[in-house]
């Protein structure tokens, strides 16, 4: 349904939908942008994600679908991604309103005055938490919509699925759901991966992807203001059989060097001979916000410098792209 469809919808939580398979980071920038709307926001990994409004509709002075039209035109202009937005007096209304918002995105926004009316003709498998099999079961018995199953007596409803689950279906069908948003970030880890086109032998190669797995993770987290305390890496090989450590740094840190030397140290922990990869998985693990982290002056001149020109390359980085400026070894193309 398009943005057009709905007007003057005044619910109170709203529910986010990204696109499939967007990229960790950038799902993170979207959480940022409804932080920005409203403080409560609760991550729903792997793309989607509740807010509640109540307080953020007296802040900003303009209505639930407004705030919902923003923020698709802050994720399209500062991020490239469009998403689909659904408003609603609870989280299964708002749910199920995202769900019903074609590709690639609008917002929907579902008045409560207007919720059994709205619920009514919608496909019984429409409404969120609603299962295929429950759905199957259901259509067994001829409850093909929304309605017909909210006009069942809830003692029925709990007979076809069970105790529980009769439960909550019946109840949602009427639009019943007592649940609040419960703020809640990502967890506090930031992955990067590599593939190789053919299996390959720990070399020159694979040292080479490992080096540019720290320098993106490195950069994603100055960008994002965070540091990690650990990093795990995962070693994946041909047959399905995979290898994985994980060791602390001694400070939390988001610079290079730092990065690089303990990466380096696990994979020389796999004491890899003939083993035949096909993958490599770097995480930072424990990570906190960057002022939180204990800055510690060095005497080491060398070190200094390296920090400061870090800096100075992630400047032009931000300008110009991620890789037009690295590391030597991560240009394996270069003569």
């Amino acid at each position: 349904m398009s943005t057009g469809a709905t007007a003057g919808g005044q619910g109170v939580v709203m529910h986010v939908r990204c696109p499939d398979r967007l990229p960790e980071e950038v799902f993170r920038q979207v959480l940022e942008e409804l932080a920005n709307l409203s403080p409560v926001v609760q991550a729903l990994p792997p793309t989607a994600a509740l807010v509640d409004l109540r307080g953020a509709l007296r802040f900003h002075g303009v209505d639930a679908r407004r705030l919902g039209e923003i923020l698709r035109i802050r994720t399209i202009s500062r991020l490239g991604v469009d998403v689909r937005v659904g408003i609603g007096p609870s989280i299964t209304i708002a749910a199920t309103a995202s769900s019903q918002v074609d590709l690639p995105g609008g917002v929907l926004a579902i008045a409560p005055e207007d919720v059994t009316n709205w619920l009514g003709p919608l496909p019984v498998d429409a409404l969120h938490g609603i299962g295929p099999r429950q759905a199957a079961v259901l259509r067994d018995y001829g409850v093909h919509c929304v309605g017909l199953l909210a006009a069942l007596p809830p003692a029925t409803i709990q007979r076809l699925l069970g105790g529980k689950a009769g439960r909550l279906a019946a109840d949602r069908a009427r639009g019943i759901d007592p649940r609040p948003v419960v703020p809640r970030a990502l967890p506090a880890t930031a992955s990067l991966r590599c593939s190789f086109d053919e299996h390959t032998l720990d070399g020159a190669v694979v040292r080479a992807a490992l080096l540019e797995l720290v320098v993106r993770l490195g950069t994603q987290l100055r960008g994002r203001h965070q540091a990690a305390r650990a990093l795990t890496l995962t070693l994946k090989f041909a047959g399905s059989g995979t290898w994985e450590k994980t060791r602390r740094l001694a400070a939390p840190s988001a610079h290079e060097d730092d990065l690089r030397q303990l990466a380096y140290q696990l994979m020389d922990a796999a004491a890899l001979q003939r083993g035949r990869l096909t993958a490599l998985l770097l995480k930072g693990e424990d990570l906190l916000d960057a002022d939180q982290a204990p800055r510690q002056l060095s005497l080491d001149d060398t070190r200094e410098n390296r920090l400061a020109a870090e800096t100075a390359i992630d400047r032009v980085r931000d300008k110009f792209g991620p890789r037009v400026i690295g590391p030597a070894a991560v240009f394996r193309r270069a003569s």
